[in-house]
């Protein structure tokens, strides 16, 4: 799939051919809650916690007479129905992470690029390395591409722009490496680097399945 490249000005300045298997994928809705759920737990830190009977301070000793009183019969003011007692079957703290099947994965991460662009919301540019990191610059060049929430990628350590995008409300930058399904989501527009899309290819490439061979050689053919 020819796609175009364009420069920081949003002007064309060549193509770059998209691997359908990656950008041209089939959009399976169903992965983005099964993914976006598994980052979300994986970010738990599970230190919640709360104190049952025995971890609760204070003393075991009878509150008051068994009877005589009028009142309810208690034998501890630790007890979980006594203010300030222990809490039956409360939070302890727990692991939420776990992990989903590579080929999910990498199924959810095509689906979500290829989202992106039949939403006409992906940008391949070329070019965009500043000097220094200067956040107004960053602003002026989202700007253009009328990309206000926009996610930033580019291949490796690109620091001054990383140090550019980061004070942006709307706006975040990741290395290639770092891409994923949350992210992409999350952020309306993707302006991704050519050697960034290389690296995508790399990583997410599939090979075509045979159905799609036989489709390939009888179009051919006609």
């Amino acid at each position: 799939m020819k796609f175009d490249v364009v420069d920081t000005q949003n002007t064309k300045v060549g193509e770059i051919d998209l691997d359908d298997s990656v950008f041209a994928a089939e959009v399976r809705h169903h992965l983005f809650w099964e993914v976006v759920k598994m980052q979300l737990a994986n970010r738990r830190r599970g230190t919640h916690s709360t104190k049952t009977v025995r971890e609760v301070a204070g003393t075991g000793k009878k509150p008051y007479k068994q009877k005589g009183t009028g009142r309810a019969r208690h034998g501890a003011s630790r007890a979980m129905n006594m203010r300030g007692g222990g809490v039956v079957h409360g939070p302890r703290p727990r692991d939420y992470s776990y992990k989903m099947p590579k080929k999910a994965l990498k199924a959810a991460l095509r689906s979500a690029l290829s989202l992106r662009v039949q939403q006409s919301a992906l940008h391949v540019v070329r070019g965009w390395a500043p000097a220094k990191p200067k956040t107004k610059d960053a602003l002026a060049i989202l700007g253009r591409f009328d990309a206000a929430k926009a996610l930033v990628v580019d291949k490796g350590v690109n620091e001054a722009l990383a140090l550019s995008v980061r004070n942006l409300a709307k706006a975040k930058y990741l290395p290639a490496e770092a891409l994923n399904v949350y992210d992409i989501l999350k952020y309306d527009h993707l302006l991704i680097s050519e050697e960034a899309v290389q690296q995508l290819v790399d990583r997410l490439q599939t090979e075509p399945s045979r159905k799609e061979l036989e489709l390939k050689e009888a179009a051919s053919n006609a």
